[in-house]
């Protein structure tokens, strides 16, 4: 039975449909990444893999359009920002690429019997990605790329809303001069997921999901005792101070923190929290705004999925039932386009208030003081990133400081870099991608003594 499926959001048909990997195909996955680790990575120089890595790069950028329009028929993404995300994820592999040799080179250690001392930082082995539909591209890129330079090989099961990206993925690689093995696509069910975990040939996973998915995978991880990097879900707090004079640019980068991605981003801003003095002229702009996000215009995309709509649309309705207020929008979809909206008047007893809304529904909250704000931002069981808006930039790191969220982002919205590293703190997971800290999540940092 066919469990990977590409059905287009916008038009809810389905274009092409694949059949799952076969238990034969899974063990033939983990034997050829686990053959090529041993005789290719192990074979390889640090300055050949990350030639292979730039050629990667380069791949990305001359099939964009074509990337582009993979992920827009798969999960709605708008074109031009579909093709963004191919640019970007060249610009990832680019740069895990040109910072290699810095990021890897040997760390000597100042030790007191003064023996000569370094860490080395070499691959494992066969590393899992679990990935997910929202950032088909960009996701792999941040996970696959530092390992493959780093020596490790990868097997790599995408969202089974994606094969048509995941298969145009594998060939990339397979272009771009990796031997067979370095990098494997399979269409694996849950059950083989776990077989691939338990295997002995294999030595860490990579997830990026849900909460839920997150457990489960860290669970199994755990009992195998291998080393697991979670990325998980978001309720970022994007906090407008007292002393703000720029409203409108603050506006500006709370609704696009809010609608990147058709608001289906882990990191997107969320929570709006805006200080009382400036609060009434903040919400009129920004509901504005809101509201005129247009569909046609190619503002925003559909929900990913009948699925994704229906989750969104419940969750406001029973946010309403409980005593919330629609200050833009109906929650009345149509097929899966979700019209952009504003909730207001939201309470901590209230679901949503420690609910992740993963779609294009903002949560607009007045606050009083900076200590109001902290504490509501950190009432979360999500601790992934966060933005503050103010122009005392001392005042503004000082908030930070007492964030529990992994990224800070102060004045602007959309601060990710692709040599910067990414991840959170609570349930948002742990672990991170991106710069030389993703770099060497999946390392061996061997340690080297020398005698006298």
């Amino acid at each position: 039975m066919a469990q990977f499926s590409v059905i287009n959001p916008a038009t809810q048909q389905v274009v092409k449909s694949y059949e799952a990997s076969t238990d034969e195909q899974i063990e033939q996955a983990i034997a050829a990444t686990h053959e090529t680790y041993n005789n290719w990575s192990r074979t390889t120089t640090l300055a050949e893999r990350v030639a292979l890595a730039q050629r990667l790069a380069e791949l990305f950028d001359e099939r964009k359009d074509e990337l582009g329009e993979i992920i827009n028929r798969e999960m709605g993404k708008p074109l031009d920002q579909a093709i963004g995300e191919a640019e970007f994820s060249g610009a990832i592999v680019k740069a895990f690429a040109d910072n290699a040799e810095e990021w890897l080179a040997d760390e000597e250690i100042k030790v007191e019997d003064g023996l000569r001392s370094f860490i080395r930082h070499q691959g494992l082995g066969v590393i899992l990605g679990i990935m997910p539909w929202n950032y088909p591209y960009y996701q792999v890129a941040r996970f696959a790329a530092p390992n493959v330079i780093l020596g490790n090989t990868i097997i790599l099961k995408h969202a089974s809303q994606c094969p048509e990206s995941a298969l145009a993925l594998e060939t990339l690689f397979r272009d771009a001069g990796f031997p067979e093995g370095a990098y494997v696509n399979v269409f694996a069910t849950h059950a083989q997921l776990g077989t691939i975990i338990a295997d002995d040939r294999v030595q860490g996973v990579s997830l990026t999901g849900s909460e839920r998915a997150g457990a489960i995978v860290a669970e199994q991880a755990g009992r195998a005792l291998k080393k697991c990097v979670l990325e998980l879900g978001g309720s970022d707090v994007f906090y407008v101070t007292d002393d703000v004079a720029d409203l409108d640019a603050a506006v500006e980068y709370a609704v696009g923190g809010r609608m990147e991605n058709t608001g289906q981003a882990c990191n997107g801003s969320k929570r709006i929290l805006v200080a009382d003095k400036v609060y009434d002229a903040f919400a009129e702009k920004f509901n504005a705004a809101i509201g005129g996000q247009s569909y046609s215009d190619g503002d925003f995309g559909p929900m990913s999925s009948d699925s994704a709509t229906e989750t969104l649309t419940e969750q406001v309705k029973r946010a309403v039932d409980q005593g919330a207020e629609i200050l833009v929008g109906n929650n009345e979809p149509e097929g899966n386009v979700y019209t952009p909206s504003v909730l207001g008047n939201i309470t901590p007893d209230m679901d949503v208030y420690s609910e992740e809304l993963f779609g294009p529904v903002a949560q607009l909250y007045k606050v009083s003081s900076d200590d109001e704000a902290i504490a509501l931002a950190n009432s979360s069981p999500y601790g992934l990133g966060s933005v503050v808006m103010c122009d005392d930039e001392a005042r503004a790191e000082s908030i930070g400081n007492r964030l529990d969220v992994g990224m800070v982002f102060v004045n602007a919205s959309g601060l990710e870099g692709a040599d910067v590293p990414f991840g959170g703190v609570k349930k948002s997971g742990y672990g991170r991608e991106l710069g030389k800290g993703g770099m060497l999540e999946f390392a061996n940092k061997k340690l080297f003594r020398f005698a006298e």
